[in-house]
């Protein structure tokens, strides 16, 4: 006879971070093996850790830190089984989930604003617009968040406004690369004190947007990222990877699914963080929409040894069709969240025996490999890959093969 589960029992974490129980309630903050009492609190079970950060639950930057590390880790395996479960697909090898380690985010997009004598920067609050002060940051990069006090200071006595600045800081090769968006320096005054904040902090590079465009207002020297062994010149919000331990791992999973194909075409190529890691024995064609990130990568590959043709091409609107597709043994390809609709429908009608198909969003990747094993290819491999360290994104690189 079969026991009856106990309704009020947390068995899971949902795709959105909330513990389900037994009989389908949703319930915030928890983890598994958590229990519901008769008032509707929550008795803590063995999964249930204490969060590090003091603002945990009231910072939308992380949602399950109250998860161990088992319980974590066990939440990114089912975000990617469920969204291939959910098309009939199931990987030949989905490997263990490989996890960034707390304090290495290289970027981060922030808020501030000032209203009367009350200053805040940091990230938006849970589910609201709210500004959370960061007075401690578990994920940041440690670089990052030594810039904030400093930077708080600053922003207080120079902001005039009452709506929102945006901030994104990224760690580049230089150091802290800054840029505030929603916000003009008026006059030669502001603009020397943007400089000496600049200066006197060693930013890399400081940039302000008033809405035409960023604009910099300080940078020593050319600011570049290096991905591959090589020093990228680095544009304003160019994409980069959040960390750079998640960065390798992917690019080590990449490495196995190419393995030993020697013509290979990088599709939506950014920086180049994949086509630069590929080996001088390998012939590249390497094609990306943003005309700055491809301007960047182009000329890096000119003045490089390496076999590397790059191509500026929308490949939503153009994509690679099914004969261009044929020259090559092997694709990788990496598209924003919502997939790659329109090349996978030519990757599915072409004969290309290898892609290696990397995707920060498990349901749109389940659809897309739908197409594709509908097609005749296998799933062979999936490496799920947790650069957000205690929250619900989880990415992804997998191998497909005829």
């Amino acid at each position: 006879m079969t026991a009856t589960p106990d309704p009020d029992l947390i068995l899971r974490v949902a795709a959105k971070g909330d513990g389900v129980t037994a009989d389908g309630r949703h319930v915030a903050f928890s983890a598994p093996l958590d229990r519901l009492n008769e008032d509707g609190g929550l008795i803590k079970g063995p999964h249930h850790v204490e969060p590090p950060c003091q603002h945990f639950q009231t910072c939308g930057g992380c949602n399950l830190q109250h998860l161990d590390e088992e319980s974590y880790t066990r939440f990114l395996t089912e975000r990617v089984a469920y969204a291939l479960e959910g098309q009939g697909l199931a990987a030949e090898i989905l490997h263990p989930p490989q996890v960034s380690e707390p304090k290495t985010r290289i970027r981060a997009s922030l808020r501030a604003a000032k209203l009367g004598d009350q200053f805040k920067l940091g990230f938006s609050g849970a589910g609201s617009h709210r500004i959370v002060d960061l007075q401690q940051c578990e994920i940041m990069a440690p670089e990052l968040f030594a810039l904030l006090a400093p930077l708080r200071t600053f922003l207080k006595n120079a902001s005039r406004r009452k709506h929102d600045m945006n901030i994104e800081m990224t760690l580049v090769d230089q150091g802290i690369d800054l840029l505030i968006s929603n916000y003009e320096p008026e006059g030669l005054e502001q603009r020397e004190a943007l400089s000496d904040f600049a200066k006197a902090n060693g930013l890399a590079r400081l940039s302000v947007d008033g809405g035409y465009g960023p604009e910099t207002q300080w940078e020593p020297e050319p600011v570049t990222i290096t991905l591959g062994g090589m020093a990228v010149s680095f544009p304003h919000s160019a994409f980069l990877q959040p960390t750079r331990d998640g960065q390798q791992m992917l690019v080590s999973a990449m490495l196995e699914a190419v393995g030993d194909a020697r013509l290979v075409a990088d599709l939506f190529a950014g920086l180049g963080t994949f086509t630069l890691a590929l080996g001088d024995d390998k012939k590249v064609y390497a094609a990306e929409g943003s005309r700055d990130t491809m301007g960047a990568l182009k000329m890096v590959a000119n003045h490089s040894s390496r076999q590397i043709f790059c191509e500026h091409r929308d490949l939503f609107r153009r994509p690679l069709s099914a004969e261009e597709l044929n020259r090559f043994d092997a694709v990788i390809l990496d598209p924003p969240r919502a997939g790659a609709r329109e090349q996978i429908l030519q990757l599915a009608q072409s004969e290309v025996e290898k892609i290696c198909y990397i995707s920060c969003n498990p349901a749109s990747f389940a659809r897309d490999a739908k197409q594709l094993c509908d097609a005749g290819y296998k799933l062979r491999q999936v490496w799920p890959v947790g650069q957000f360290l205690w929250s619900t994104h989880v990415e992804i690189v997998s191998s497909f093969s005829r």
